[in-house]
């Protein structure tokens, strides 16, 4: 007997509910900064059956396109309710691309129905439970729980903002602002669309200081060893990257009491193989600070979603960290900021094989970041980051061993003329691995890229007072 409707209404009752209502109005410490009307609309119920009626929905798709993994009984629901949490072998991009972005549906259906982020976490948490337990057939996945969970809800949230972000401004017609609102985060469009007017209220952003660039371009190899990966490689291949940077420091009356106030997105298309990498970090907690009228920043706990698939190897990770961001006025228009974080995460790592895309492994990794752009007033920015991963044994399921790899990200742009610029990019992904049985082997990819990049922002993100 498959799973059917009447399994939803209670999920949605049972799960989504339990672990979010009760503790919600502790959660939401967000009222004070909040619109009447946002808190007045707020739902508890309808997000919660949106979360269980999207899970039912993507169960009766896989059923039908993934293989048996998904026909889910009665049989092997109480099965996985007492059975052990295990680390699953899903394909790589189904559980480090497709689970964060399941998982920040789950997030924005509770976020756009106007709750607050750490509720709008314990649905993300409470959809990825219910996958876990009714939506697969299989024994429920401790990493997917983090996955979906946790790093759905970095991801969400990022998508969420960037939607309301949309909505906000008027460069484009009404009708176009929700079209690229609904692309940006679906759980938005949809509640906007199916409840009239009661979840239209915009999530006040507070007008944050954010810079964003568009860039197009190519790239060709500089360094290649491609160690057990697939030995056909991609050696030039066409690049589309947007990144933002959303609530910069050093804006006069701008503060930081919400999750992700503070945050950066980056998302790298490529032709080679697709998405070669999905990078964020947002401010969980923090406090901002000065020293005088040159040095503003903010401080606290950052939660962060990886994402990055360079063709010879892959890694992925959901992690926090401690660290802080800022921005110092050297002289005149010439300005540094950044970013330095110290955290740890889980993580999945693993080359890439022609043949096999379920060769990977997982662990607890510290990690590491540092990232700065150095800005020229209005003419030019030297943009230099650095992510460093230890995927260490611990959490492995068994496999022992360790991963240290390292992301080198190094560009210098030219403004042409208005929002145009051209920019030249150093990218660098090195990964050196030591594992019983093969012994210690080295990947490493550079490449160098030339791009036509749009200028979201003048002064490259720069802010005065």
């Amino acid at each position: 007997m498959t799973v059917g409707p009447r399994f939803a209404i209670v999920a949605a009752l049972v799960v989504g509910l339990a672990c979010s209502q009760g503790r919600a109005r502790a959660a939401d410490a967000e009222p004070a900064s909040l619109p009447d009307a946002w808190l007045a609309n707020r739902s508890y119920a309808i997000p919660a059956a949106e979360v269980v009626g999207f899970a039912f929905l993507l169960n009766q798709v896989d059923r039908h396109t993934g293989g048996s993994d998904y026909d889910s009984t009665w049989s092997t629901i109480r099965r996985n309710l007492h059975s052990s949490w295990v680390v699953d072998r899903d394909p790589f991009e189904v559980n480090q691309l497709g689970h964060p972005y399941q998982g920040s549906m789950y997030h924005a259906f509770a976020r756009s129905a106007g709750l607050g982020y750490w509720t709008s976490l314990g649905y993300s948490l409470a959809g990825s439970t219910l996958w876990e337990i009714a939506g697969e057939s299989t024994p429920p996945s401790r990493n997917d729980l983090i996955n979906t969970g946790i790093g759905g809800s970095f991801l969400g949230e990022i998508l969420f903002r960037l939607s309301n972000l949309t909505l906000e401004h008027e460069n484009l017609p009404p009708f176009w602002r929700e079209v690229a609102a609904a692309a940006i985060s679906p759980p938005v469009g949809f509640n906007r669309a199916a409840f009239d007017q009661r979840f239209r209220t915009i999530f006040p952003s507070h007008d944050p200081a954010y810079f964003s660039q568009l860039r197009i371009g190519a790239s060709t190899n500089v360094q290649n060893v491609a160690g057990a990966s697939a030995t056909h490689l991609h050696g030039n291949e066409a690049l589309l990257v947007y990144s933002i940077d959303y609530g910069l420091p050093g804006k006069s009356g701008y503060t930081y009491s919400r999750p992700f106030d503070y945050f950066n997105f980056e998302a790298t298309a490529s032709s080679a193989n697709g998405a070669e990498s999905l990078l964020t970090r947002g401010l969980l907690l923090g406090q901002d600070y000065e020293a005088g009228d040159d040095y503003r920043g903010v401080w606290g706990l950052y939660g962060l979603y990886d994402y990055i698939a360079p063709q010879t190897f892959r890694v992925s990770s959901t992690a926090a960290a401690l660290g802080t961001t800022a921005q110092w006025k050297i002289a005149g228009d010439v300005a540094l900021q950044g970013t330095a974080l110290a955290g740890v995460g889980y993580t999945a790592a693993g080359t890439t094989r022609s043949t096999n895309d379920r060769d990977y492994h997982y662990g607890v990794s510290p990690q590491a970041l540092v990232a700065t752009r150095l800005i020229f007033g209005e003419r030019a920015a030297l943009d230099l980051t650095a992510r460093e991963y230890f995927v260490s044994n611990v959490g492995s399921a068994g496999r022992g061993g360790h991963d240290n790899i390292l992301r080198l990200d190094a560009s210098f742009t030219v403004r042409i003329a208005g929002p145009h610029g051209l920019s030249l990019r150093y990218l660098l992904n090195r990964r050196d691995a030591s594992y019983p049985g093969p012994g210690n082997s080295s990947q490493t990819r550079g490449t160098i890229g030339l791009f036509y990049t749009y200028l979201g922002h003048q002064g490259f993100g720069y802010v005065g007072e």
